[in-house]
């Protein structure tokens, strides 16, 4: 009896559709974080009478055949790239990208990371960081005696030195851009890396062609709809009971077969 195993995997699949969900639920307040989904596939069909075979003579064929499936699988878990609200934040080093694009981030190995988190602060030299001390790309130290600094919607940085009344400017900012931005592996603490997938990074200024802007004193929320998720969640739910009941009827239709003298 395949239907044991049919059922079970649409158990695990189910379950692995509620473990997005409860991810994409538990990051609602994360800034910057994109909404994940599950997407399934059926499994390899066994065929006991292929279509279009011959029947009951050379000339005669089967219209249908008989397949039977094995089941469900987790095909993948893509990314929705949909943009987030924009949260007010006042702090001058809050900047939230409207639009395609990704802040480029130095890692401790050197390798480049890229987040659309663009809560920043200065370190002990006054240098961008994210908020674990990561360099944001391309390197921009704001000098000691500034009084302000200002972020040009195209990403360049200036700074108002003390005394002084023109502001100077002290770094352009750059973002990344991707093929295939789904492809992008997740590796926690908002940050994502290229891999084959994603292909390599396009990088531009801010507001150059199919390249977000950037807003200062914002950050972007997370594009988590509750309501959506809460009602994933409850067909997910529904479709784990159905399965499981399958389970139990197959159990039963086995105990009947074990019950025959």
């Amino acid at each position: 009896m395949r239907t044991l195993s049919i059922a079970a995997t649409g158990m695990m699949a189910q379950q692995t559709n509620v473990d997005v969900i409860s991810n994409n639920i538990a990051n609602m307040n994360t800034t910057g974080y994109k909404r994940q989904r599950a997407e399934f596939q059926d499994l390899l069909y066994q065929d006991v009478a292929r279509p279009g075979a011959s029947t009951s003579g050379p000339e005669t064929m089967a219209p249908t055949g008989i397949q039977i499936g094995a089941g469900v699988k987790t095909g993948g878990v893509y990314r929705i790239a949909e943009q987030g609200a924009l949260s007010q934040t006042s702090n001058p080093y809050d900047l939230a990208i409207q639009g395609r694009g990704y802040f480029q981030v130095t890692m401790p190995d050197g390798t480049t990371a890229y987040t659309r988190d663009g809560s920043f602060q200065l370190s002990d030299q006054g240098e961008l960081v994210t908020a674990d001390g990561n360099p944001v790309e391309p390197g921009i130290t704001v000098p000691a005696n500034t009084v302000a600094v200002t972020v040009s919607k195209t990403g360049q940085v200036q700074a108002t030195l003390a005394g002084q009344v023109a502001p100077q400017t002290i770094g352009q900012l750059q973002l990344a851009t991707f093929p295939n931005e789904a492809g992008l592996h997740t590796e926690g603490g908002n940050l994502l890396t290229e891999t084959a997938a994603s292909g390599q990074p396009i990088i531009g200024s801010p507001g150059d062609p199919s390249i977000g802007t950037v807003q200062q004193g914002f950050v972007e929320a997370s594009n988590v709809n509750p309501v959506s998720e809460i009602t994933a969640l409850i067909s997910a739910q529904r479709a784990y009971e159905m399965n499981s009941r399958v389970v139990k009827s197959a159990d039963d239709m086995l105990s009947t077969v074990a019950q025959i003298h």
